[in-house]
C-alpha cells in the first residue's frame, strides 16, 4: 500500500520523492534485522507467544501511524513498525516446516505466498485509488482495523500452532553455531544469496513503479492504481499450483524461469510501451516473484534443525534485500528511470541464466 501512494506524500509534506520514499527502507531494514531475533526465540519459547505479539505490534504501530505530522514523523513510526511486525511472516513459514514434510511443503508455502501476494495486490491498487477520498491517514487506521479482526478471528485457532518450545538455553556460541551451519553448504550460501539478489531487485523496481507512471505517462493515483493491477495477482491465484509443480518436479527450472521472466518485464518497462501494456509487464514482474521467493522459501525450511533460526535469516535477508533495493533503485533515479529498469532487469536476467547451474540439483526431493 506504502510504496504506491510516495509521489502522494511528497506532495503532502512537501519533500522530495525521495525523501518521502525513504520511509520504505526504513521500515524494511528494521522489520529484517528483527527477524533475527524473532525466529531464535521461537526456537527458545515457541511460535505462539511470538505470532501473536507481532501482530498486535503491528495493529498498534500501524494505527499511530495515521497521526504522523511529517514525513520524519512518519518514517520513524514505519521503522518501529517494521521492528514490532515482523515475527509473523518468518514464524509463519516456520510453523508450514514444522507441520509439513519437505516434499509436501511446497503447496501449503504457496498459499501463505499467495496470501502475501494477494495483499500486495489490493494493498498497491485500493491504496492509491482511495486515498483521495479517505485521505492517507484513513488508508492507515482501516488496515490497523483489519489487522485487529484477523488477530480476534485467529484466537479460537490458537492452538493449532503447535510448536512446543525446546527450553534449551540460548547462548551467543550456539547461535553463531546455528548460523554458520546454515552458511557452511554450499546449498544454504546460494539460497540466501538469491534469496538476497531477488529481494534487491524486485523491491527497487516495486518500490518506484508509482513514480515511473507519474513521470513518464503523468498517471494520478488512480490510474497508477489501475497500472498496479496485476501485481500480487498470480501469486495469489497461482501460489499453491506453483508450489504443487515445485513439490512434484523440483524447483531447479522454476526459479531461473522467474528470475528470466521478472528481469525481461522490468526491461520491458524502460521502453516506450503504449499504456494498455504496462498492466501486462506488471503482472509479469510479479509471476517472477512467484516463481522464485517461496521456492527459495521452500529450500530454507530444509536446511537445518532450527527451522525458526533458518527462516529468521531467510526473512532478514530478504528484507534487507528489499531495503537495498529500494534504496539502490532511488540513488540511480538522478540518472533517469529508464536506466534504472534496464540495469535492474539485466542484472535479474543474469541472475536466472546463472542460476540454471547453481540450481540444477535442486529436483524432486
Amino acid at each position: 500500500m506504502v510504496a504506491p501512494l510516495i509521489p502522494r506524500l511528497a506532495e503532502i509534506f512537501n519533500v522530495s520523492v525521495e525523501k518521502a520514499g525513504f520511509m520504505v527502507p526504513a521500515y524494511l531494514f528494521a522489520y529484517g534485522a528483527s527477524t533475527l531475533f524473532y525466529g531464535l526465540l521461537s526456537d527458545r519459547y515457541g511460535r505462539r507467544p511470538l505470532i501473536f505479539g507481532s501482530l498486535l505490534a503491528f495493529i498498534v504501530l500501524t494505527f499511530l501511524t495515521g497521526f504522523a505530522q511529517s514525513s520524519n514523523q512518519l518514517a520513524f513510526v514505519r521503522l518501529l513498525t517494521g521492528l514490532g511486525a515482523s515475527g509473523i511472516v518468518p514464524l509463519a513459514l516456520a510453523l508450514i516446516g514444522d507441520l509439513f514434510p519437505y516434499e509436501k511443503r511446497g503447496r501449503p508455502l504457496g498459499w501463505l505466498f499467495g496470501a502475501m501476494a494477494g495483499g500486495m495486490a489490493v494493498g498497491s491498487v485500493l491504496g492509491v485509488m482511495l486515498e483521495p477520498f479517505i485521505t492517507w491517514h484513513g488508508l492507515f487506521f482501516i488496515v490497523a482495523g483489519l489487522g485487529l479482526v484477523v488477530l480476534i478471528a485467529l484466537l479460537p485457532y490458537s492452538d493449532l500452532i503447535i510448536h512446543v518450545e525446546s527450553g534449551q538455553r540460548l547462548t551467543i556460541q550456539k547461535v553463531f553455531k546455528g548460523y554458520r551451519a546454515l552458511l557452511q553448504t554450499s546449498r544454504g550460501r546460494r539460497t540466501y544469496v538469491y534469496v538476497l539478489l531477488n529481494a534487491i531487485f524486485h523491491s527497487g523496481v516495486f518500490t518506484w513503479l508509482g513514480v515511473y507512471f507519474s513521470r513518464k505517462y503523468g498517471l494520478g493515483e488512480i490510474q497508477i492504481g489501475l497500472a498496479l493491477l496485476g501485481y500480487g495477482i498470480p501469486g495469489f491465484v497461482l501460489g499453491p499450483i506453483i508450489g504443487r509443480l515445485a513439490d512434484r518436479y523440483g524447483r531447479s527450472r522454476l526459479i531461473p524461469l522467474g528470475l528470466i521472466i521478472a528481469g525481461s518485464s522490468a526491461a520491458a518497462l524502460a521502453l516506450d510501451l503504449p499504456i494498455l501494456a504496462l498492466p501486462i509487464f506488471v503482472t509479469l514482474l510479479s509471476l517472477g516473484y512467484d516463481l522464485t521467493q517461496p521456492l527459495l522459501a521452500g529450500i530454507v525450511t530444509d536446511l537445518g534443525p532450527n527451522r525458526g533460526q533458518a527462516m529468521g535469516l531467510n526473512v532478514f535477508t530478504l528484507f534487507i534485500g528489499f531495503g537495498s533495493g529500494s534504496l539502490i533503485f532511488s540513488l540511480m533515479l538522478p540518472m533517469g528511470i529508464d536506466t534504472a529498469l534496464l540495469t535492474f532487469g539485466g542484472f535479474a536476467i543474469l541472475a536466472g541464466v546463472i542460476a540454471v547451474s547453481l540450481f540444477r540439483t535442486e529436483r524432486h526431493h
